[in-house]
C-alpha cells in the first residue's frame, strides 16, 4: 500500500525544486519507512542537480536524511517503529569490499547510491502515475517520508537532536573520515585543508580532535578561514595568494604530512599534492567533473608521496556516526557552528545560499522537534 508524501522534485536540469506530492511504496525486503524530521543539503545533490549524474529527470534528491522509523519490511534486524536514525550512504554488506571493511566501495555502491533507483533498478515514489527517480543514496530525503534500508540507518538515541545530526550521513562523516579514518592522522603531525566548506571545516575539527601539531586552511573566502581558526585551524591562507603553495612549503620546512582536496578542481588538487612532504598523502574529497585531469610529477611518487582518492571518508557509518555523535556530545565536533536550518518550502532560498557561498551547511525541517 502506498502513503501520500510530499518531496522536492526536480523536473529538470537545474530548474527549482517543486514540492509536490508524491505516492510512496510500502517497505520492501530489508527496507525502513522513515518519516523525516531534517535533511543537510550537500554539494553532490547540487551536482547532480546541474546534471553531472547524467541521469534523466524527474527525480527526488537528498542524502542527508534523519528521521523515525515509522514501519520495517520483511527481514529488518536492530530497527523498529520509534527508532531514531541518521542515513547515510548503502552498501551491500555482504560483497568482498564490504567484507574487507571497504563499505564505501561496495560492488552494488553505485546501483544502490548513484542511479537515482534502488538496486535492483526499481523506484520508491511514483509521481502523477509514473515511477521517478527516488533512490538516491537509498533515500532521497528532500521528502517528508522516504524508504532506506537497514544498511544505510543508523540508530541514534531517542530524542536526539536530528535536525542537527543529519548532516553526519555524509559531508561531516566524509571530511572527519579522511582525518580520523583514512589518514589516521596521528599528534604532532600536520595536516592542509584546500576549501572549507562543510566538508573541510569537519575535516579541520577532526584534526583537531587527533592532535595535529599544524592545521593549514586555504579557501577563497575570508569568513570561512576565519571559522576555519574558531575551528582549530591554526594557520589560513587565502587561495588566491601569490606563491601559495611555496609559502606552505616554507612554513612546514618541506612540506604537510596530509593534505586533502575538498574543491573538486585540478589547479586546487596540484596545490594539494605539492604541498604534502615525501611520504606524505594527498587525498581527493572534491567532486571533480567527469573529464576533468591533474598533471602530477612522477619524480614526486619515486619518492614515496602518495595521492588517493576517497569516498565518504574511507568511513564505516555504522561505526563512525556515532563516534561523531559522542565526539558532539562531548563539545570537540561542534557541528552546530557549521549549519543554518530552513523550512522544507524554502529549499530554493537554501540552495541560493548555499551556492552564493552565505550558507556553509542547509538544513531543510520536514517536521520539527526531537525524535520521540
Amino acid at each position: 500500500m502506498t502513503l501520500p508524501v510530499r518531496a522536492a522534485v526536480l523536473r529538470e536540469v537545474n530548474a527549482p525544486f517543486a514540492l509536490e506530492e508524491v505516492e510512496l511504496d510500502a517497505p520492501r525486503q530489508g527496507e525502513l519507512r522513515v518519516r523525516v524530521h531534517a535533511s543537510g543539503i550537500c554539494h553532490t545533490d547540487l551536482s547532480y542537480r546541474a546534471g553531472q549524474g547524467r541521469f534523466a529527470f524527474p527525480a527526488v534528491l537528498g542524502h542527508e536524511g534523519a528521521g523515525v522509523v515509522e514501519s520495517v519490511g520483511e527481514g529488518v534486524a536492530g530497527f523498529e517503529p520509534g527508532d531514531a536514525v541518521v542515513l547515510s550512504y548503502y552498501s551491500c554488506r555482504a560483497c568482498g569490499t564490504c567484507a574487507r571493511g571497504q563499505p564505501a566501495y561496495c560492488e552494488q555502491g553505485y546501483a544502490g547510491n548513484f542511479s537515482g533507483a534502488r538496486p535492483d533498478g526499481t523506484y520508491p515514489m511514483r509521481w502523477r502515475g509514473e515511477p521517478i527517480r527516488s533512490g538516491f543514496f537509498h533515500q532521497s530525503s528532500f521528502a517528508t517520508h522516504v524508504l532506506a534500508h537497514q544498511h544505510n540507518a543508523v540508530k541514534v538515541a531517542k530524542g536526539a537532536p536530528l535536525e542537527l545530526l543529519a548532516p553526519l550521513g555524509c559531508g561531516f562523516q566524509t571530511g572527519a573520515g579522511a582525518v580520523l579514518e583514512s589518514f589516521r592522522l596521528q599528534p604532532g603531525q600536520r595536516l592542509a585543508v584546500f576549501g572549507v566548506g562543510a566538508v573541510g571545516l569537519a575535516a579541520v575539527m577532526a584534526a583537531r580532535v587527533a592532535g595535529a601539531a599544524s592545521i593549514f586552511a586555504v579557501d577563497l573566502d575570508a569568513r570561512r578561514l576565519e571559522l576555519a581558526r574558531e575551528l582549530g585551524a591554526t594557520d589560513t591562507f587565502l587561495a588566491d595568494e601569490p606563491e601559495l603553495t611555496r609559502t606552505v612549503l616554507k612554513k612546514t620546512r618541506g612540506g604537510v604530512d596530509f593534505a586533502l582536496e575538498c574543491v573538486g578542481s585540478p589547479k586546487v588538487l596540484r596545490q594539494a599534492f605539492d604541498v604534502t612532504r615525501p611520504l606524505g598523502t594527498c587525498g581527493l574529497l572534491g567532486l571533480p567533473g567527469a573529464d576533468a585531469q591533474v598533471s602530477i610529477p612522477m619524480t614526486a611518487l619515486l619518492f614515496g608521496k602518495r595521492l588517493v582518492g576517497m569516498l565518504e571518508g574511507d568511513a564505516d557509518p555504522k561505526r563512525f556516526i556515532p563516534r561523531l555523535v559522542s565526539l558532539h556530545a562531548e563539545g570537540r565536533f561542534p557541528i552546530e557552528k557549521l549549519s543554518r536550518s530552513y523550512d522544507f518550502e524554502a529549499i530554493n532560498d537554501a540552495v541560493h545560499d548555499m551556492e552564493s557561498r552565505t550558507a556553509i551547511k542547509p538544513v531543510l525541517r520536514m517536521h520539527t522537534g526531537a525524535a520521540r
